[in-house]
């Protein structure tokens, strides 16, 4: 049976088990074609809405009996080509399992469907004291954010969706359900399959159900922000708040022309487009000001300027909310363009090399390219902004393998959270040699030996 005929009679036995909750709509399928970065459409050939664990167990047993690929879509935020249908298939949409299915307060912990977003979990927990801290902007469900290994604005502080996890329930090509991990902060049995699982953006299952853990809301936020004349300077601020383990709650680096977008965009009005931090500083009273203190010395140092504070919640919400939008800023800073997002990470000692070398890199290249980062971690984002016609996307892609090639050298990643997907399958090899290529393929084929599971996507093809 050739794909084209699996599929229509996958479809053909899903349709009476799903009835309304499968669409062969072609404007439900474009919808599921692409996340939001840029990359050509591949749409699938019908979508199904899952509401349960159970739901997604039976599309799966069908699919893999037939040999039909499947894509797990959340809410369509990835970057990097993960949800695209590049074979077709079906699109398992999970953004109806949206439910928390139990709140444990004094464990500060919780369970929730995958297609949570970490906005609805923190408005359901906000009478609880507690909040989910992993924050890497936008509309991201919780499922999905497991799948890429997101991280954010948060993660100096309170690490990566990998720290912040303590178990999943995963469905298995097969079909079978597979619930890994337990409420405990550690465990010492047993291969980490948890940990596996996140990060493999749904090439070896698909998880529903997430168990994460919760931390308490901080006594006290304040924000603010620091403008520098040199880009060097303002790098190497982060660099030494890092190096002197101050606890940050955030820390953000936009450089001059990210800055300019967001001034104009998000009308940040008393500042001026030249390379900035924002700074969030969480805790006891004692311990923000002690914070607030070495890190006030440290922009001094470095010929910062003083402090413009945001202490009111929604001041603070205000910045953030300029912060998380700086993709549309971009998009709005030159009309018309096209936006290729891409990131990288580096260890903290090399940050001020490598970013001086990106700003380098993008200027040689003619593209606007603002920059802007997780700097506390050493992960830092550009938006290539390029006109649609021409050469403009090649010469982008190719700016892309510069900065990754650049942070490669320097010890660092091709990603510290966009994830592989399609578009950076060429770095994988790069990255990591052989053997370790071998063995991602054989866990690969023996979870999944018919490469139903989003094929196209995270491993390159053997040579």
């Amino acid at each position: 049976m050739n794909r084209s005929d699996a599929i229509e009679k996958a479809i053909a036995k899903l349709t009476p088990y799903f009835a309304d909750r499968l669409s062969r709509n072609r404007t439900v399928c474009e919808l599921h074609a692409h996340g939001e970065g840029f990359s050509e459409q591949h749409p699938p050939h019908a979508v199904v809405f899952a509401e349960t664990t159970q739901d997604v167990s039976f599309a799966l047993k069908i699919c893999n009996d037939l040999g039909v690929p499947v894509i797990a879509f959340g809410a369509g935020t990835s970057l990097e080509g993960q949800i695209n249908a590049v074979s077709g298939g079906i699109s398992i949409d999970l953004s109806r399992m949206n439910k928390v299915l139990e709140v444990n307060a004094g464990d500060m912990d919780c369970r929730v469907q995958a297609g949570v977003t970490r906005q609805e979990l923190n408005v359901y927990l906000r009478d609880e004291g507690l909040f989910f801290p992993v924050d890497p902007g936008g509309e991201a469900t919780i499922g999905g954010m497991c799948a890429t290994r997101a991280s954010g604005t948060g993660a100096v502080r309170y690490g990566t969706i990998r720290e912040n996890v303590l178990g999943l329930t995963v469905v298995l090509a097969d079909g079978r359900i597979m619930r890994t991990g337990r409420r405990v902060r550690k465990s010492a049995t047993g291969y980490d399959l948890v940990h596996l699982m996140i990060g493999s953006e749904g090439t070896l299952g698909i998880i529903t159900e997430v168990q994460v853990r919760l931390h308490g809301v901080p006594e006290t936020m304040a924000a603010a922000v620091c403008q520098f004349e040199s880009l060097a300077d303002c790098v190497q601020t982060a660099v030494q708040v890092m190096q002197m383990s101050v606890p940050i709650g955030r820390m953000e680096l936009l450089d001059d022309v990210q800055m300019d977008a967001c001034i104009q965009y998000s009308k940040l009005d008393g500042y001026r487009p030249v390379p900035t931090m924002f700074f969030e500083f969480q805790g006891g009273p004692e311990a923000v000001k002690e914070q607030v203190e070495t890190v006030e010395a440290i922009v001094a140092d470095n010929k910062g300027s003083a402090f413009q504070w945001s202490t009111r919640a929604d001041e603070r919400s205000a910045l953030w909310k300029a912060r998380h939008a700086v993709y549309w800023a971009c998009l709005a800073y030159r009309p018309g363009h096209i936006g290729i997002s891409t990131d990288a990470i580096v260890p903290i000692s090399a940050l001020t090399e490598m970013i001086l070398g990106a700003k380098e890199d993008i200027l040689a290249s003619g593209i606007v390219a603002p920059i802007v980062g997780h700097i506390g971690d050493g992960n830092f984002h550009t938006v290539m902004l390029v006109p649609s016609g021409g050469d403009w996307a090649e010469r982008a892609h190719a700016l892309d393998q510069k900065l990754v090639a650049r942070a490669l050298a320097l010890g660092g990643s091709a990603s510290g959270e966009h994830g592989i997907g399609m578009a950076k399958m060429k770095c994988m090899s790069s990255e990591h040699d052989a053997v370790s290529l071998d063995v991602m393929r054989a866990i690969k084929k023996t979870l999944d030996p018919n490469n139903i599971l989003n094929p196209g996507k995270l491993l390159p093809a053997v040579a």
